[in-house]
C-alpha cells in the first residue's frame, strides 16, 4: 500500500514538472528582447547608454520579470568586472501585460579597451529555473584614449613642481640676502 502511495506521488510530481516546464517554455517563447543599438564605438573612460525593450507577445500577463545586463570581453585573457561597467545591471520589472512592453535604459561606463559584448537576459522572478530569454548582442568597441590632460591632471602635474621650485628659489634668495 505504501509503495503505491509513493508511486502516485512520484507520478503526480513528474506530470506536474512536465506541465510546469511546458508552461515555462511557452511563457518564455512569448517574450522578446530588442535593442535600440547593435553597435557602439566609444573611447576608454566614456559613458554610453542603450535601451532594451522586453515585449510580451502572449495572450496573458507575465509574472514578475527580472532583466539583467551581462558584460563580457570578446578577447581572450581580458578580465571583465561587470559591476565596474554598470551599477544598475539588474532590474526588477514586475509583470508585463499581454501585448505590452517595458523599456529600460542601461548606462555603461567603458572600463577596458577592445571589443566588448553586452546583452540582456530576462528571467521570470517566480521560476528562476526557467531558461532565460536573451536579446541580441550590442557590440561595444572601446578605443584607447591618448591624452596629455587625462581628467584635468596636467595643470597639477606641471604646476605643483613649478610652485615648489619657485618657493625653494625664493627661500635661497632670502637666505643670501640676510
Amino acid at each position: 500500500m505504501r509503495t503505491r502511495s509513493v508511486i502516485r506521488i512520484a507520478v503526480v510530481t513528474i506530470i506536474g514538472a512536465l506541465a510546469f516546464g511546458s508552461v515555462a517554455s511557452a511563457a518564455s517563447n512569448d517574450l522578446s528582447v530588442t535593442l535600440s543599438r547593435s553597435r557602439i564605438a566609444t573611447q576608454l573612460g566614456h559613458k554610453i547608454s542603450f535601451r532594451t525593450t522586453i515585449t510580451n507577445h502572449g495572450s496573458r500577463s507575465t509574472g514578475p520579470l527580472i532583466a539583467h545586463l551581462n558584460v563580457l570581453s570578446l578577447r581572450s585573457g581580458v578580465e571583465i568586472d561587470p559591476e565596474d561597467w554598470s551599477t544598475h545591471r539588474t532590474r526588477y520589472l514586475g509583470p508585463i501585460r499581454a501585448g505590452g512592453s517595458r523599456t529600460i535604459e542601461y548606462p555603461v561606463h567603458a572600463i577596458n579597451t577592445g571589443r566588448i559584448a553586452l546583452y540582456v537576459a530576462v528571467l521570470p522572478q517566480m521560476r528562476p529555473a526557467a531558461p532565460p530569454v536573451t536579446g541580441p548582442t550590442v557590440q561595444l568597441v572601446v578605443a584607447k584614449r591618448d591624452t596629455l590632460n587625462a581628467g584635468g591632471i596636467l595643470p597639477l602635474a606641471l604646476g605643483i613642481p613649478a610652485l615648489l621650485a619657485f618657493l625653494a628659489g625664493g627661500m635661497q634668495y632670502a637666505r643670501r640676502r640676510h
